[in-house]
């Protein structure tokens, strides 16, 4: 255990099976660090975003993080082929063998065995129940949990997560650039200025540019378009204006785009940190069909995003086959994407059944506009979850959790403990 910045810190780490079909065969590493400053406080597992986000990095208590030690111990969890976990990269997939093997490797990367790993830890710690909280995919991994081990459940909070129980992901992706749509419209309405300049890069993009990223990446309108990752929040949506702000920068040769806006772009665009969300993002809706890059399907009926648009409309969380095509980081796998993309079998992440009899206190923040788990997807869950309990608000976007985390944290708490969600929120309860 260390002790700093008033909190303690324990790391904990276990072996699981890489197959729990098979649990006596493959073992893989998972990780978790715990935060506490009560060691008599009941336990909080927070399931983080993604796929593929290793969790928090806490230098300090603060945010949400802050609010929730002190009701609970909170073990933050390295889900499997993230962070100190076993990795999964494109260093160490090809130890697997052919794509082939890769890409089994990665069928086991999904929320039924993420789930599966956090109650291997729950029992190696000798917890009989535990809450837990899932932002954004962290939400999707509380529904199998909800699922598959109901019994281990305390209470469930869920941000930003509520993900459809079996749409066809090609809906869920007509959904998302709708919801993008509105929010390019959103954005430029502030900063028309912004649609001029997005004009000029394209136009220098498309005629000539040049221009590369720090990692060797030829920039070209799809990755631009990338820059679209930054709508999804409440104030970090602002800081793109600052991106554009800066784009241009005058040279002997003529106009190039400045080195700050190459790097805020790599920034955006790049998965080398992170290669298991392109690898898995569209997996975590695949239930029994093949997605085949469903996000790229839908893309022609929406051709205000299609690189030959005059002005493309930035993107959001869509992978599309030329991430694998040109990210160096991803380009090593871009074999295995596509096997994945082509797999039939994956199995059911939700038991539907389980869900309409659910007795475990589930509190959920939806995002009014939020624009990468659609709304109407979302309340359409939270009907079918028995004693599902949804706080609609337009007050925040996708990343609510980080932007007013202690008072999202107090106000869910609130309603899970059949307390004033609203006085909690203000800090006037003593939930």
């Amino acid at each position: 255990m260390n002790h700093y910045r008033g909190m303690d810190v324990t790391e904990h780490r276990i072996e699981v099976p890489l197959d729990y079909a098979r649990p006596a065969g493959e073992k893989i590493s998972v990780f978790a660090r715990e935060i506490s400053t009560d060691a008599t406080l009941p336990w909080l597992l927070f399931l983080q975003g993604g796929p593929g986000g290793k969790s928090p990095r806490p230098g300090s208590l603060s945010g949400w993080l802050a609010e929730a030690v002190k009701h609970f111990r909170v073990l933050l969890l390295d889900q499997r082929g993230t962070g100190l976990s076993t990795p999964a990269t494109r260093k160490s997939l090809p130890l697997r063998g052919d794509f082939a093997a890769q890409a089994r490797y990665l069928e086991h990367f999904r929320a039924d065995s993420i789930v599966r790993d956090a109650e291997a830890l729950r029992e190696h710690l000798g917890i009989d129940m535990w809450s837990t909280l899932g932002q954004s995919y962290g939400g999707f991994c509380t529904l199998t949990y909800l699922s598959l081990f109901p019994q281990s459940l305390e209470r469930c909070l869920v941000t930003g997560g509520l993900a459809s129980l079996d749409a066809d992901p090609r809906d869920v992706y007509r959904a998302t650039y709708q919801r993008m749509a509105e929010r390019n419209t959103e954005y430029f309405s502030w900063y028309p200025q912004d649609f001029e300049v997005l004009g000029r890069i394209y136009e220098h993009v498309r005629h000539g540019g040049d221009e590369v990223l720090p990692n060797g990446q030829r920039v070209t309108v799809p990755l631009v378009q990338m820059l679209g990752m930054y709508l999804g929040g409440n104030s970090r949506v602002h800081l793109l204006h600052h991106v554009f702000e800066e784009a241009f920068i005058d040279t002997p040769g003529g106009p190039r785009l400045s080195d700050t806006f190459l790097e805020a772009l790599y920034a955006q665009s790049s998965f080398a940190a992170n290669p298991l969300y392109a690898l898995m993002h569209e997996s975590i809706y695949a239930q029994c069909s093949a997605t085949n890059f469903a996000a790229e399907a839908v893309l022609p009926e929406f051709p205000q995003f299609t690189s030959h648009a005059k002005t493309p409309l930035l993107t959001g969380e869509m992978i599309f086959r030329w991430h694998f095509a040109e990210d160096p980081a991803l380009r090593p796998l871009e074999d295995v994407a596509r096997i994945l993309a082509e797999h039939e079998h994956f199995g059911p992440l939700y038991d539907l059944g389980v869900l309409a009899e659910n007795t475990v206190p589930v509190a959920a923040a939806v995002y009014h506009d939020d624009v990468y788990v659609d709304r109407d997807l979302s309340l359409e869950t939270a009907s079918r979850v028995k004693g599902l309990q949804a706080w609609v608000t337009e007050d925040f976007h996708h990343d609510g959790l980080g932007d007013e985390g202690p008072a999202i944290f107090r106000r869910l708490l609130a309603m899970t403990n059949g307390e004033d969600p609203e006085a909690a929120a203000k800090g006037l309860s003593g939930s």
